[in-house]
C-alpha cells in the first residue's frame, strides 16, 4: 500500500486530500496513468501529467522513479515563489 496526498487544484478536482493504494504502481508514472484512467474527477485532474509534479517521501521524483510498499506519495502542481 501506499499514501497519496494531493495538493491544491489536484485536491479540488478529486474532492480528498489524500488516499491510501493498493496493489502499488511500480513507477510514478505509472501511478498516475492509474490515476488518469479513474473517471470523474480523476480523469481532469491528470489529463495533463505534465502539469503535475511528485514528490516520494518528501523528495522530488520523476515519472521513472520506482514506487514501493510504505512509500507517501504527493501530488502537486508546479509551485513558483517571490
Amino acid at each position: 500500500m501506499i499514501r497519496i496526498l494531493y495538493f491544491a487544484w489536484l485536491k479540488a478536482r478529486i474532492g480528498r486530500a489524500e488516499e491510501t493504494l493498493t496493489p502499488v504502481p511500480p513507477t510514478v508514472g505509472a501511478l498516475i496513468a492509474t490515476l488518469a484512467a479513474r473517471s470523474g474527477g480523476y480523469a481532469d485532474a491528470f489529463s495533463r501529467p505534465e502539469a503535475i509534479r511528485c514528490a516520494v517521501n518528501q523528495e522530488f521524483a520523476e515519472p521513472d522513479q520506482p514506487l514501493a510498499a510504505g512509500d507517501e506519495v504527493a501530488l502537486f502542481p508546479p509551485v513558483t515563489g517571490g
